[in-house]
């Protein structure tokens, strides 16, 4: 009596009954600070899940995309307090202190002065008219402390290339330029006089010391601090999602709650490092599944977005991936069969750049449709 065994696929109406599906993912945004980086679910049922916290992380990431610091869950911004006892008029009435600069002199303004502390804004962003008194009570404070830090203003709407050679992606963006180099990272603080000053003051008197040191101390000094200053916009999320098993979509879009984003800025290029449906196999299913003849099934089919790039060559572009899901059910036998098979998703993606109006944010968006049809793939022994 002799036994060999044979593969046999079956398509079959799909099996399973469960209400949810696990996407996982780890994808780094190139161009934008993960400070804005979010990421939404929508589905056809209506169903919407904005700014999902609880199984996405985010990490800044440097020029060579590797992870530099943990900066929180999905949208867990800090709060940001607002001075709101400032008015205009009144700041003004003894003369304006905030100094307007634009295209035609800001280069040889801030390569002019050794400090400029700079305000890029847009007059119709509701938090730079919010700022606009407080800014302004902030440079009366720096003329009447003598701090010698110029207090100005870009209007980003009038000097749109100045702001894109800047890469202001959002407004209001707080820069401080030291003899014209910019000192990153921005300032991202309270929005108040008190924390404007005090930054500035902190900062001067670091400068301070940093002259008194000796030309070798002050040289390892400059470029730990360079590195730590470091502001790279990249960001890497990663994590899982767990959506209803009905078709939908995820995306990447730039938003902030303290900030009105410059939609034109907004750079969606993205990598994909992994991207995939179902449960995380471990390495002993992921042996059993190696056994099978790459004809029956391979496992590149369930992660064929993995390592791959998609950068956008214009502004105003983005990525939209459209991805069709078949579940496969793979009966291997012994623990692995019946309702026990290993359960796994195979995919087909393709992808096209969309072109976005002006006033419309772009976003990285990934549809995903699941086929009511299932594959099962069983190995079957006959006896002869």
């Amino acid at each position: 009596l002799f036994l060999t065994t044979q593969i046999v696929t079956n398509v079959v109406i799909d099996p399973n009954t469960d209400s949810l599906l696990r996407i996982n993912f780890n994808i780094t945004v190139l161009d934008m600070p993960c400070e804005f980086a979010t990421i939404d679910v929508i589905d056809v049922l209506g169903t919407r899940n904005d700014n999902v916290t609880k199984n996405v992380n985010k990490w800044q990431v440097d020029e060579f995309g590797i992870r530099r610091g943990y900066e929180g869950r999905n949208f867990e911004q800090k709060d940001i307090l607002h001075d709101i006892h400032h008015d205009v008029d009144s700041l003004v009435a003894n003369g304006i202190h905030v100094l307007p600069i634009d295209d035609g002199n800001f280069k040889f303004f801030v390569e002019n002065h050794d400090y400029v502390f700079v305000d890029f804004y847009a007059p119709w962003c509701i938090w730079c008219q919010r700022l606009e008194p407080v800014w302004e009570a902030f440079a009366e404070r720096v003329e009447t402390d003598q701090l010698p830090v110029s207090i100005v203003n870009v209007d980003c709407v009038a000097n749109k290339d100045l702001c894109s050679r800047e890469k202001i992606m959002a407004f209001p963006t707080l820069r401080l330029f030291k003899k014209g180099v910019s000192q990153p990272p921005d300032y991202r603080s309270d929005r108040t006089v008190d924390a404007l000053t005090e930054f500035i003051k902190s900062r001067l008197a670091l400068d301070e010391q940093l002259e008194r040191l000796d030309p070798q101390a002050k040289a390892l000094h400059k470029e730990r601090l360079i590195n730590e200053r470091k502001d790279h916009p990249g960001c890497l999320l990663a994590g899982f999602l767990l959506v209803n098993r009905v078709p939908g979509n995820f995306h990447i879009e730039a938003r902030s709650r303290h900030h009105n984003i410059n939609s034109i800025e907004a750079n969606l290029s993205h990598v994909v490092n992994h991207f995939s449906f179902g449960p995380v196999l471990s390495k002993n299913i992921m042996r059993r599944i190696d056994d099978l003849p790459d004809q029956f099934f391979d496992f590149t089919s369930t992660q064929p977005m993995d390592n791959k790039y998609f950068v956008n060559e214009k502004l105003h572009q983005a990525y939209h991936h459209y991805i069709k899901v078949v579940s496969t059910h793979l009966d291997l036998g012994g623990r692995y069969r019946g309702k026990d098979a290993i359960l796994a998703y195979q995919m087909v993606q393709q992808s096209q750049v969309m072109q976005y109006v002006e006033e419309d944010v772009p976003e990285a968006r990934f549809t995903y449709d699941l086929s009511p049809m299932s594959v099962v793939i069983s190995r079957k022994g006959k006896h002869w």
